[in-house]
């Protein structure tokens, strides 16, 4: 069983395009990744080096999303280039059908699967974003999602900008980490337990965990403005892509619907603190974000309708989170304006709408 941000290659066993409903079933996430990391010592083949990978994201895809976020939150963007998957893909792989003929301009190919087949010309698993990709090989390096954010904060701090925010500190690793994987459980992984639900009692099931853990946020947050700590970190990366997507999509497609996030007083003045801080809403494309969830999962929504709504203009509006204290970026800056080239278009997005 796969997440959204999967697509199965030709010759995979379910070649299907995402996640999908098996009836009967409960949804299990298939977590087994690439697991090579890059490291300032280079002990797996891969040494840190500007220029020399890129970071293959769609945004439409809160795992990729994550990787949008925290590559833009550190300065990276001259050390790893970034290409962009559309919001949409097939059976076979996410392509790059936003770049000029379909092609990525670096890698010089049109579907993200030809990089894992590059280096694993028999991969068997569904292939996801992000990726990062050694460019002059053209191979991919690791789809480990969780791992490539974390080595990003500390494996390529040579090439941080000045001013980048500590997002995963020595002293709090232990609380993030235990708060993250409650996250992932329950929330990240939740909304997805319950739109993927191959029957009643697997989706109730799903349906209260997942909003006993959105209650138990709703409360740590009513006291602190930060998950961990009194700046932003890895662990409100983490949450911060599934808040996003959740009433554009959770709420109604996958039925993760006793509330709506702005019925959170906590959680959705968190959501708006994090919207408007940068390299959070300026990274966020909810036109993407929604073509890819109803148009993809088609045993959902087999019309492929996008709904109209819901309104995003409330995502500017004042949240008085300053009031609890903390500094989102500690002794750090916020990041500078977003680059040309990485622009979400401002249609897709209420901060220049």
């Amino acid at each position: 069983m796969q997440n959204s941000c999967v697509s199965n290659d030709s010759n995979a066993s379910n070649s299907t395009a995402g996640a999908y409903v098996t009836s009967g079933q409960e949804f299990t996430r298939d977590t087994n990744y690439i697991t090579t990391r890059i490291t300032r010592d280079g002990a797996e083949g891969y040494p840190v080096e500007p220029g020399r990978y890129r970071l293959v994201v769609a945004r439409a895809c809160p795992w990729a999303n994550r990787a949008i976020i925290v590559r833009r939150l550190l300065g990276l963007e001259d050390a790893i280039s970034m290409g962009v998957c559309g919001p949409t893909h097939d059976a076979r792989s996410w392509t790059f059908d936003l770049d000029e003929g379909g092609v990525d301009p670096v890698l010089g190919i049109p579907r993200i699967q030809d990089a894992y087949f590059a280096r694993f010309p028999d991969y068997p698993r569904g292939i996801t974003v992000p990726a990062i990709v050694d460019v002059p090989t053209g191979q991919v390096v690791t789809n480990n999602y969780p791992q490539i954010t974390l080595d990003l904060s500390t494996e390529w701090t040579q090439f941080h900008r000045e001013g980048a925010p500590q997002l995963y500190p020595e002293h709090l690793r232990a609380e993030i980490d235990e708060v993250a994987l409650r996250v992932f459980k329950d929330v990240n992984n939740g909304v997805y337990r319950c739109g993927f639900a191959g029957d009643q009692k697997s989706y109730e099931r799903a349906y209260q965990r997942l909003f006993d853990a959105m209650d138990w946020l709703e409360e740590r947050l009513t006291s602190r403005r930060y998950l961990v700590g009194d700046t932003i970190t890895e662990a409100d990366v983490r949450l911060f892509t599934t808040l996003a997507r959740f009433d554009p999509v959770y709420h109604g497609h996958f039925k993760c619907n006793r509330q709506k996030l702005t019925e959170f007083p906590a959680l959705w003045g968190y959501a708006r603190d994090l919207f408007q801080t940068p390299g959070f809403g300026d990274t966020t494309d909810f036109d993407q974000i929604k073509k890819h969830y109803y148009v993809v999962h088609e045993d959902i929504n087999p019309t492929k309708i996008v709904p109209a709504g819901p309104a995003l203009d409330n995502w500017l509006t004042p949240h008085h989170r300053e009031q609890l204290g903390g500094r989102p970026f500690g002794d750090g800056t916020p990041p500078g304006p977003v680059r040309e080239d990485e622009r979400v278009p401002a249609a897709h997005t209420p901060l220049v709408a």
